[in-house]
């Protein structure tokens, strides 16, 4: 892979902890798959479930020491904090009502943290996490691994580069199809918690897939979201959260962006796409055909862009690992955001700037993500008003 690290730290893995992905938690094992794709960091402690019995039984799977395997993330945060070879960084893979409570524990003593989003299921949590990382020597990284794909890289760098020129449109979709019936009362677990407002927020599609496409907007136009209206539906009886939703921007500066987020529509499976418009010419991306970028410059033929090919430069090269017509995707995409947490860490360990080269989704970045999500609820409470981002 083009990412290097700095010699000093060649060859030693940062020690990581991980708080939830017990058995059978899907987004835990793709954290841990990710943090050792470049061999960036090891596996030393976990708090994997708030039932004991089951973060016992999880760390073993694992072939963790039982002493390094806690019945509680407090516990964990202050005994890891105490050992020399206690976890230099946490990986937070909790539902979303736990994000603050788990992360703040870390973060007052000193421990990086790389968490999943969204960044919180409230907006005043959102904003006392913001507060907690800005009150801790630790890094804090939000794992919107979207912003890892090499193409998309290749994407926001033609955007900075002025070759769009100004930017007038952006729009992004995001319709999956795994919550068309009702799913939550059958025993899939995923389907249970994240419609349920007390753990998930109170935004259903918005907040588990709306603010991917809402961050990835953001991330290659560079666009800052001013105000928006949203049309949003539960369309299966019974659900107390969103399931589709439709939502107009007005960016700063004139451009206008639309947003549409689904867990009902048929045929869908991870439909994300991002199409960027500006005075110069257009891009579009799919994140099912993730290593190729359509560039239209206007009154041009459209343009193939494939990772690793003529074209594309140092921004996308960086993510790369593998020669072109391998397909890298959503793990690769994932690793690509530790692996830009592990150089900032060792940044940070050795008195150093990060490189300016690094880039990863901040604490800020989600703070955006959670007060998009409260925008929408407010405005589709109101029947589609325009409302401003209560940042």
């Amino acid at each position: 892979m083009a990412i290097e690290g700095t010699s000093e730290a060649q060859g030693q893995r940062i020690r990581l902890g991980m708080v939830g992905g017990g058995r059978d938690a899907f987004i835990g094992a793709v954290h841990r798959i990710a943090s050792r794709i470049d061999d960036k960091y090891e596996l030393v402690s976990g708090c994997f479930s708030s039932t004991p019995e089951k973060s016992q039984l999880s760390g073993q799977d694992l072939g963790l020491d039982p002493k390094r395997v806690y019945d509680d993330y407090v516990e964990m945060a202050k005994r890891e904090a105490r050992r020399k070879n206690g976890c230099e960084a946490v990986a937070i893979v909790v539902p979303n009502h736990m994000h603050y409570p788990v992360a703040r524990e870390f973060l007052k003593r000193g421990i990086h943290v790389i968490c999943d989003k969204p960044l919180t299921a409230q907006l005043s949590e959102a904003r006392k996490m913001v507060k907690a990382a800005e009150n801790s020597d630790a890094l804090f990284v939000l794992t919107h691994n979207y912003t890892g794909y090499p193409m998309i890289r290749q994407a926001r760098e033609m955007v900075a580069s002025g070759e769009l020129g100004n930017i007038r449109l952006v729009q992004v979709e995001y319709p999956q199809d795994w919550l068309t019936v009702e799913e939550e009362g059958s025993g899939n677990k995923q389907a249970e918690w994240r419609t349920d407002p007390e753990r998930s927020g109170a935004g259903g599609s918005i907040g588990d897939i709306g603010t991917h496409a809402f961050n990835l907007a953001s991330f290659v136009s560079g666009l800052k979201l001013q105000e928006l209206c949203a049309d949003m539906q539960s369309f299966v009886d019974g659900r107390r959260v969103d399931d589709n939703a439709h939502v107009l921007m007005r960016f700063e500066g004139g451009a206008r962006g639309m947003l549409w987020c689904s867990q009902v529509a048929p045929g869908n499976e991870n439909a994300l796409k991002l199409r960027v418009y500006g005075d110069k010419g257009g891009l579009s991306w799919s994140q099912e055909e993730p290593n190729t970028l359509w560039h239209s410059p206007f009154g041009e033929p459209t343009r193939k862009l494939s990772r690793g090919n003529a074209g594309t430069g140092e921004a996308a090269a960086r993510m790369s690992r593998i020669p072109p017509g391998h397909p890298e995707g959503y793990l690769e995409g994932f690793a690509n955001i530790y692996t830009e947490a592990a150089l900032a860490i060792r940044a940070a360990q050795a008195g150093a700037d990060v490189p300016s080269e690094v880039v990863f989704p901040s604490v800020q970045d989600g703070m955006d993500g959670v007060a998009f999500v409260d925008a929408c609820v407010r405005s589709s409470g109101r029947n589609g008003a325009w409302v401003k981002l209560a940042v």
